[in-house]
């Protein structure tokens, strides 16, 4: 892969998984290399966390954010909103989640997944963190839970990966929320999504890998990482009818915009 001249976020990634294990460093030096300068490292399960926190501490420009992933929610010990906040002092930690309901996969816990998901948006509300979302097959319960939360308390949320349809899409934006572009985006297959997200404004996107996951082309079907952001950022400056330039600096100016404590970060681990 080429250099880029622009500068990339990956919003979304997992680097603590195991697929990263025996080459973590050259896998960020790639991404830095394909103009990646910043990344979130997701923790889906709170006992990952030393792990977590022991990459973002060795690397410049990395940050993380933790919860209990919606699918993992009866393996897990239950988080609570006092617990995050707690976690959320560190001054890595940038982001709530991700959280979210799966009902594709995990249907037979959704009272469970709906009540952490009310402990993470508590958090996110009490801390500024912005909410990272995983919605999956739950399209109507996952717009009643977060707009009950939003005439709460208002909080900052971003639908990560988001493949969900027009109707969640459209209440998320209503909300103030931003959707996060996947390599899912860049399939030839996601015309409707891409139509999706034409429909919005350019200033509520972000990019992410969700790697190991969900490589987008030309390495579908191959582990993703941090470096194919790049892949699926040329793709989203199509579908927006920009320069790869004008959506690598948007898609970073939202970031910054939605993750300030990572923008405001001073430098070091």
């Amino acid at each position: 892969m080429t250099e880029m001249p622009f500068e990339l976020v990956d919003s979304h990634c997992h680097l603590d998984f195991a697929d990263f294990n025996d080459e973590l460093p050259e896998v960020i030096a790639r991404a830095r290399a394909a103009g990646v300068a910043r990344m979130v490292t997701i923790c889906t399960r709170l006992k990952n966390l030393p792990r977590v926190q022991e990459i973002v501490a060795a690397h410049d420009g990395i940050f993380y954010a933790a919860g209990i992933h919606p699918m993992s929610v009866t393996e897990e010990p239950p988080v609570t909103v006092e617990d995050l906040v707690s976690l959320a002092r560190h001054p890595k930690m940038v982001g709530i989640g991700e959280t979210g309901l799966d009902y594709h996969y995990t249907p037979d816990s959704k009272p469970v997944q709906q009540a952490s998901l009310r402990v993470h948006i508590q958090a996110a509300q009490e801390t500024g963190l912005p909410l990272i979302i995983h919605a999956r097959d739950a399209d109507n319960d996952m717009a009643a839970i977060l707009a009950e939360g939003m005439a709460q308390r208002p909080y900052s949320c971003v639908m990560h990966c988001f493949s969900s349809g027009e109707g969640l899409a459209r209440a998320a934006l209503e909300m103030g929320f931003y959707l996060s572009m996947s390599g899912i985006a860049a399939f030839p297959k996601s015309g409707a999504l891409r139509d999706i997200f034409a429909t919005a404004p350019l200033d509520r996107i972000l990019l992410e890998t969700d790697s190991p996951y969900l490589a987008p082309p030309p390495h579908r079907g191959r582990r993703n990482e941090p470096a194919y952001t790049a892949f699926t950022a040329k793709v989203g400056a199509q579908v927006f009818g920009v320069t790869e330039a004008e959506f690598a600096a948007a898609t970073t100016a939202n970031f910054d915009r939605l993750f300030t404590k990572a923008a405001a970060f001073g430098g070091g681990t």
